[in-house]
């Protein structure tokens, strides 16, 4: 295959990568987070694991789903660049006392970007 101009752009589109990791210290280490990116489910993340996807450059839409609450990031990614983030389920304020005497309660997910 030739390396034409219109080839090494499409290239250059797809060479974009992201990473969703779930592997805090102050995670509750419960219930699974569901990761979807661009409306596509792309993994279902337990404590320690961690799933990465090529992308093309441009906008993005990341949503983490705990089946309790969700959380939406939009974000932009450059040609070549490689997107990080990690989620993790946190307790609220009183779910250490529900998990603990009801055996549920609720936790909450986050996401934040590594620069």
């Amino acid at each position: 295959m030739i390396d034409t101009p219109t080839s090494q752009n499409a290239k250059q589109e797809t060479d974009c990568k992201i990473t969703v990791s779930r592997n805090s210290a102050e995670d509750v280490q419960q219930r699974q987070i569901i990761v979807k990116l661009d409306g596509e489910r792309i993994g279902d993340l337990m404590f320690g694991d961690s799933v990465t996807r090529e992308i093309t450059s441009g906008h993005h839409r990341l949503v983490v789903d705990n089946t309790w609450n969700w959380k939406t990031v939009e974000f932009d990614v450059a040609p070549g660049e490689h997107a990080e983030f990690r989620t993790q389920n946190r307790a609220g304020r009183f779910s250490w006392f529900l998990l603990f005497t009801l055996g549920a309660g609720p936790i909450y997910v986050s996401i934040e970007r590594f620069l």
